[in-house]
């Protein structure tokens, strides 16, 4: 069974600055983070393919950055000038043909 751990996560100010790292028990194709706000569906964030291709949704562009390290098949989300409205759980996903799993969420406030 493949394994996700979390890790990275707390409590921040607005405009300020935290990276996430997931390490996975096997490489897969795509590694992300997704997030749930309060009240809200769960969302992409950013993913990652292993050839290195990048998604992310567009309020995070230019603010956070995905990245991976295929040897220790983990993926770091950086995320940058955080704002309130970002409070959420965040979610590491990983995911190929046979394989579809998620982290146990990581909450993230961002505090005004």
């Amino acid at each position: 069974q493949v394994q996700v751990v979390e890790s990275g996560g707390g409590l921040v100010q607005a405009g300020g600055s935290l990276r996430l790292p997931c390490a996975a028990s096997i490489r897969t194709f795509k590694m992300g983070w997704y997030r749930q706000a309060p009240g809200k569906q769960r969302e992409l964030v950013a993913d990652i393919t292993s050839g290195g291709r990048t998604n992310s949704v567009d309020s995070v562009k230019g603010r956070f950055t995905i990245s991976r390290d295929n040897a220790k098949n983990t993926v770091y989300l950086q995320m940058n000038s955080l704002k309130p409205e970002e409070t959420a759980v965040y979610y590491c996903n990983v995911r190929d043909a046979y394989n579809n799993v998620w982290g146990q969420g990581t909450p993230i406030p961002v505090s005004s």
